[in-house]
Parts: structure tokens; sequence; C-alpha cells
């Protein structure tokens, strides 16, 4: 909440890191429809294996495991659960199958919020509901001590945080006075400050970082698991989140390492996605579809160097036999001669 309040009172600028990652991300998007329309089988394999790698590696993070030769019953069976945390990592499974499958009915609200918590703590216990005392993030050594590593929102004003949350999200995506990324990442930032359970955060805080991706149009996590990602970078999600929640509370916060730490484990999704799906070999006219959806998207002006940096694999060679295919059938023109020559848009 403080971030976003942060944010809409004054955003004038991004730091460079943040706006690179964005640039790279919204070329990445560009590309996705392209290679999810090759080979079906393989792409169900990705999303099978992004489903349970998901499932364990979101649980995992927070301590609750799983046998290995328990996986495929605890995930796809019908068997008896043995505990609590098998419970608890087929009722991840089964929020990520709600945001999967439903995600455009699914807004951002508290009763998905609270419906997502049900899901991941397997219904049971207090599931679904805000906590009901304080729960500051505590920090325990091995020696014994320990330390408040971030004073949560309590308890009693936690409905109130939540729904300003709701409203400020809400509100983003309306006027867009931010990148909806930024938007995204200063959402999550919040929520994990809040706190608003008193267990299950984490796991929840992830689940809606895949939905309001979705809804966003980024769709690279229903191929690849956003939570392995994490759970390979898990100190340096420590390290960022406590970076960015020292002042949250006053509004004096830094958001913009944990903001580009998502952003990044973004970019990393769909760099190996790309680089997964670009072993199956691509499908006769994809290289051309790629370079055509490529200067679809430029908006001003553009050089052949920016149709190979959005369009990786393909050969310079086949960028320019595009481009000139384009140019006889009058939708693009060249303003100048030789390879660094600009191009633009016709009409």
């Amino acid at each position: 909440m403080k971030t976003l309040q942060k944010f809409t009172a004054k955003l004038e600028q991004v730091p460079a890191p943040t706006a690179w990652y964005l640039g790279d991300l919204g070329e990445a998007r560009g590309r996705q429809e392209l290679f999810t329309r090759q080979s079906p089988q393989r792409l169900k394999v990705l999303r099978e294996h992004a489903l349970i790698e998901s499932a364990i590696s979101s649980n995992r993070i927070e301590g609750v495991q799983v046998d290995q030769t328990r996986v495929g019953t605890v995930l796809f069976g019908k068997a008896l659960l043995r505990d609590r945390d098998e419970e608890e990592v087929r009722g991840y499974r089964q929020a990520l199958d709600l945001i999967h499958k439903q995600s455009a009915d699914l807004p951002v609200s508290e009763k998905t919020v609270q419906r997502l918590h049900g899901l991941a703590r397997g219904q049971v216990g207090d599931a679904g509901r805000y906590k009901d005392k304080d729960a500051d993030i505590i920090e325990r050594y091995t020696d014994g001590r320990e330390r408040v590593r971030f004073r949560t929102i309590p308890a009693a004003q936690t409905p109130v945080f939540m729904r300003q949350l709701v409203e400020l999200w809400e509100d983003s995506q309306r006027d867009r006075r931010m990148h909806p990324l930024i938007a995204l990442a200063a959402f999550n930032l919040d929520f994990l400050c809040i706190h608003p359970f008193r267990d299950g955060n984490g796991r929840v805080s992830r689940l809606l970082l895949l939905l309001q991706c979705y809804h966003l149009g980024y769709e690279v996590g229903r191929y690849l698991s956003l939570e392995r990602l994490i759970e390979q970078n898990k100190e340096r999600y420590y390290e960022t989140l406590e970076q960015s929640s020292q002042g949250w509370h006053q509004g004096r916060h830094d958001p913009w390492p944990y903001i580009n730490y998502l952003l990044y484990t973004l970019k990393t999704a769909y760099r190996e996605f790309e680089a997964r799906v670009g072993q199956i070999g691509s499908p006769r006219g994809a290289k051309t579809g790629l370079v055509e959806g490529a200067v679809n998207n430029f908006t001003g002006e553009f050089a052949l160097a920016d149709v190979e940096h959005a369009c990786p694999g393909v050969s310079r060679d086949m960028v320019r036999r595009v481009l000139r295919s384009l140019q006889k059938a009058g939708h693009v023109e060249c303003l100048g001669r030789g390879p660094g020559a600009r191009w633009r848009k016709k009409g």
C-alpha cells in the first residue's frame, strides 16, 4: 500500500536498470505468441513441469516439503494425504489450477486473496482468514537469538490496509500513471509488508504474482515456474525484500531493489522459456512471423539491429529478406542505405 501510494503521488522517472528490464520484458511479451504456437506436445510437457516445480518450490521456500517419492501422488493422485505438508502442497497445486484455468474471471480482490490462501493452506485451520493476532517477521539464529526483521501491520488494521491495497491496484490499472509491471511489483511488496495472514503470505504473494502477470499479458509462468526461479535466488529474494521494506511504514522506503528483483526474475523466465522452446525447431514460416511481429511492435523508426535484438535465433539475412518483402508489399520503407539505415512502418 505504501509503495503504490508513493508512486501514485509522484513517479517522475524510474532507475535505468528498471527501464532496461521493462524494455526487455515488453519485447519478450511481443514474441511470446510465436513461441506458444510451436509444438503443442512440447508445451504440454513444459506446463506439467512448471506446475510440479511451482508447487514444490513455493512451499519449500517456506520450509514445507514432501517426500520426493510422493510428489506424483500428492500433486495428481487421489490417495489420502499423510500430513499437513502434503495437504498444503496439494492445495497450492489446486490454487495454480484455478489461476491457469480461470485467470480472466479471477479479479485481484480481497475475496480472491483469501480464496488463494485457503487453497494454499489446505483449507484447514485459519486458511482463508486474515490473522487475528499481530505477527511480526522474526529471524531466528542457530544460537537461540532472534530479532524482529520487520513489524507487520497489526491484526486489527489488516482489513483496512488490504482494502486500500486492492483499491490502489485497481486505480493503477485505470489511470496508468505507472508502468503496469511496476505497479505489479509494488503491489507484491506492499502485500508482503502488510502480511495479512498468520502463515502462508509468501506463497499467496507468488500466486498473486502469477495471476497479475496473466492479467497484464505476461504468460511465461504457464510454461516456466516463477517459484523455482525465486527459490534458486532465495538469498537475493530475502535480501531485496529486507532492503525495500526498511522505512515502509513511514513511506520512506526504497522499493527499487525488490522491484528490480521481480523484473529480473520475469526476464530470466522468458529467456529460459525461449531457449527451451527454441530447441524444438521452428515450424515453416515461424521466423518470418517472428520478424513481422517484431516490426509491428515498433512504434517509431527502427534499424536492422533493433529487429535482430527482438528476434533471437533469426539470422541477419533472414531479417533482411523479410524487410525487403514488407517493403515490396508497401508495409515499411527504408530511410537510408547500408546496415545502419533506419526503417519505419507505412500507413
